[in-house]
């Protein structure tokens, strides 16, 4: 069941096209991870969905509702943590996340406390003397206290130590559990790579891959190292094979997964002794779209 959708969204500042025909589906009780550099689009799209921005042509839905028309309503069902948190700095952070909740009209104090405590925050102190991490902690208390249908995160584990973004995926994997639908757009491609069903890849305002991580594997290549009884001779010749080096006895290269089960067959004549392969990361995937 889609929760939000866009479809063909473009967006131009004068002759600038931040946006160009962005086609996005989220289904129900599902992790969407966006990923892409500074400047690619991804706080635009947000912004749009959030009916902030209005789009210049296409359109754009959360739960059946148009994103500009309905914004007040759609408020209702989303909760919404930004990656740069500002504050009242005369207000307590406890007091700040009241507040939110109250703007919401939801109350659940059970999981307001509970959550407090898995962030390790102390809400008696004045937003004034918070570091970014924990302005981040008030932003992620107040969204994930609420009983909305879709969260919207945008670069929402910016400043937290380690162990508080364990905390923080342990608390979406619990949303989705419980059926709610997650837009998670990241720079943290490790995190990305744990919490998310599916993922698109933003450039320049166009989508320009989205799939499971495993659908997307194939875009990059495989790691190898292995370790032969005989020399290998004419690696280099075969197709998808690249960056050949050589490490004491085993030999390193990386293959093009299209061309992996060819590459291994082609390698047993050789008699192997040890073989180890390690599947490409998001971060290579990313890596391979963007050529850096």
């Amino acid at each position: 069941m889609s929760i939000l959708k866009m479809n063909n969204v473009t967006k131009k500042f004068g002759k600038f096209t931040a946006l160009d025909g962005v086609n996005l589906e989220i289904n129900k009780g599902e992790i969407y991870g966006f990923i892409g550099p500074n400047g690619a689009g991804k706080t635009t799209t947000i912004r749009i969905l959030l009916g902030v921005l209005q789009a210049t042509s296409g359109n754009a839905t959360i739960l059946g509702k148009d994103v500009w028309n309905d914004a007040v309503s759609i408020h209702k069902d989303i909760a919404y943590v930004p990656g740069d948190v500002n504050l009242w700095d005369n207000l307590t952070g406890g007091e700040v996340i009241d507040l939110f909740i109250k703007l919401r009209g939801t109350s659940n104090k059970n999981r307001k406390e509970e959550l407090i405590k898995k962030f390790d925050f102390d809400p008696s102190k004045k937003c004034r003397t918070y570091s970014k991490g924990n302005r981040q902690k008030v932003a992620l208390v107040a969204a994930l206290s609420s009983d909305a249908e879709v969260y919207i995160l945008d670069e929402p584990t910016s400043g937290l130590d380690p162990l508080m973004e364990m905390t923080f995926q342990e608390c979406l994997f619990d949303l989705k559990k419980q059926g709610k639908s997650i837009f998670l757009s990241s720079h943290i491609l490790s995190e990305v790579e744990k919490l998310c069903d599916r993922v698109s890849i933003i450039r320049e305002g166009k989508i320009i891959d989205t799939g499971t991580l495993k659908e997307l594997r194939h875009l990059s290549r495989t790691h190898i190292e292995v370790d032969t009884k005989k020399e290998i001779k004419d690696l280099e010749k075969q197709k998808g094979v690249h960056d050949i080096q050589q490490n004491k006895d085993e030999i390193i290269f990386q293959v093009d997964n299209e061309n992996l089960g060819n590459v291994i067959s082609y390698l047993t004549q050789f008699e192997i002794s040890s073989l180890r392969s390690t599947p490409p990361s998001l971060e290579e995937l990313f890596m391979t779209h963007y050529k850096i």
